[in-house]
C-alpha cells in the first residue's frame, strides 16, 4: 500500500506522525491483513468449488470471489458482512 494513501487514512482517523517507519509499518500490516483474508477466501472457493467438480465432473480452474466465500473469510477475523436485502 503506498505510503501516500497510508498517510491520508491514517490522518483522516486523526493519527498524525511525521516518521515514515511508522507510516511503512502500518501499510505493511495493512497489507499483510488484506494479503491473509484474500488467502482465505481463495481457500473458501476452492473447497467450495471441489465439491461443486465432483458433481459436475468439469476440470475448470478458473475461481471467482464471491460475497459468500469474502464474508466466509472475514467472519474468522471477527468482521460481519451482511449483504443488504435489496440485493438479496
Amino acid at each position: 500500500i503506498p505510503d501516500d494513501v497510508t498517510s491520508y487514512h491514517l490522518n483522516r482517523a486523526g493519527f498524525d506522525t511525521s516518521d515514515p517507519r511508522v507510516i511503512r509499518l502500518i501499510s505493511l500490516t495493512c497489507q499483510k491483513f488484506v494479503s491473509d483474508i484474500v488467502g482465505d477466501a481463495m481457500q473458501q472457493c476452492k473447497m467450495r468449488g471441489s465439491n461443486q467438480n465432483s458433481k459436475r465432473g468439469a476440470k475448470d480452474k478458473h475461481y471467482c470471489l464471491t460475497m459468500e466465500d469474502l464474508a466466509a473469510a472475514v467472519n474468522e477475523y471477527g468482521i460481519n458482512i451482511k449483504k443488504p436485502h435489496y440485493y438479496s
